[in-house]
C-alpha cells in the first residue's frame, strides 16, 4: 500500500470520540495503512462534545470561510485539523456553529435524534469534498464509515460527478450494525433532490431511516464492507445482492490482511 492514497471520511474516530465498533475502525484502519506507507488522511465532523484544547485542534484560515448551500440556506464552512498523538496522522475536523456546536453527537441528553441530523449529513459530505478539492489530494480511495458519513458517495456520484479530481477515485464503504431506530426528517430526500439528485437514485430516502439511508449509500459505492457481526440480515442480503463487490465480516486479528487485499482488488 506504500504511497497509495486513501481518504477515510468517518461519523467518529477515537481518541476525539468514546470507543465503539465505528470509532475504533476509523482508526484501526488508517492506522494500519499509514504503518504500511500509505498516504492518509481522516475528516470527521467536529462536535461540540470533542475537546479542542486536549487535543490541539487548530483553525486552517486558508481552507476555512466558504459557504456551502444546504435546502437553499448558506451555511458557512469552518476547518480543523489535529494530529493523533504518536502516528502522525493528520485529522481534519468539518466544522460549523449551527450544526456542530451542541454537546453531544447526534442525539440530545434524552437519546432523542436531532433533527437536523439529515441536513448535518449532507453538509459533512458537501464540506468533506469541497475541502479535499481545496486541498488538491487526489485520492485513490475514498472508505466511508458511519451513517452520518453515508451521504457521500451519493453526493460524489451526482453532484460531483463532473469533477475531473476524482476521475480514478474509487469509493468502499462500511456497515456497521444499526444505531439508530427512528427516522431522520421525512423531508430528507427533497433536501438532496435539491442538489440535483434525481429521486429514483435515492428513492430508499423517502423513509430515511438507518437501513434506507446505507442502502442509498452502498448503491453509491464501488464496493462495501460489512463492518460489523450485527449487520441486520436484510441488509446483508441487500449487499450481498446489490452486484457490488463486498467484504464479509473480519474479526479483529484478521481485518488488516482481509482489508489490505480488498483494497488490492479494486486496482491498488
Amino acid at each position: 500500500m506504500k504511497d497509495k492514497r486513501i481518504l477515510y471520511v468517518s461519523s467518529e474516530v477515537v481518541p476525539y470520540l468514546a470507543e465503539n465498533e465505528v470509532s475504533l475502525m476509523s482508526y484501526d484502519v488508517p492506522k494500519m495503512i499509514n504503518d504500511q506507507g500509505g498516504q492518509i488522511r481522516i475528516f470527521m465532523p467536529r462536535y461540540g462534545n470533542i475537546n479542542e484544547r486536549r487535543h490541539q485542534l487548530h483553525e486552517v484560515i486558508r481552507l476555512s470561510g466558504m459557504n456551502l448551500v444546504v435546502n437553499d440556506l448558506d451555511m458557512p464552512l469552518i476547518i480543523k485539523v489535529a494530529s493523533i498523538p504518536k502516528e502522525r496522522i493528520q485529522v481534519y475536523f468539518i466544522d460549523n456553529d449551527e450544526y456542530f456546536k451542541r454537546k453531544a453527537t447526534f442525539a440530545d441528553e434524552e437519546g432523542v435524534l436531532y433533527p437536523d441530523n439529515d441536513e448535518r449529513a449532507i453538509f459533512f459530505a458537501k464540506g468533506v469534498v469541497e475541502t479535499v478539492k481545496k486541498l488538491n489530494w487526489v485520492p485513490d480511495i475514498i472508505h466511508v464509515h458511519g451513517w452520518l458519513a453515508a451521504m457521500l458517495p451519493i453526493y460524489m456520484k451526482h453532484y460531483y460527478k463532473n469533477e475531473a479530481l476524482f476521475n480514478d477515485t474509487k469509493i468502499v464503504t462500511s456497515v456497521y450494525g444499526q444505531s439508530f431506530d427512528e427516522n431522520l426528517d421525512l423531508e430528507m430526500i427533497n433536501k438532496v433532490k435539491f442538489d440535483g439528485v434525481p429521486h429514483e437514485s435515492v428513492a430508499d430516502l423517502e423513509i430515511p431511516n438507518y437501513e434506507n439511508i446505507l442502502k442509498a449509500s452502498i448503491m453509491h459505492s464501488d464496493a462495501v464492507i460489512i463492518a460489523s457481526e450485527n449487520v441486520s440480515p436484510s441488509l446483508t442480503k441487500f449487499i450481498e445482492s446489490s452486484g457490488k463487490p463486498f467484504l464479509p465480516f473480519a474479526t479483529k486479528d484478521a481485518f488488516a490482511e482481509a482489508y489490505t487485499n480488498f483494497y488490492k482488488t479494486m486496482g491498488l
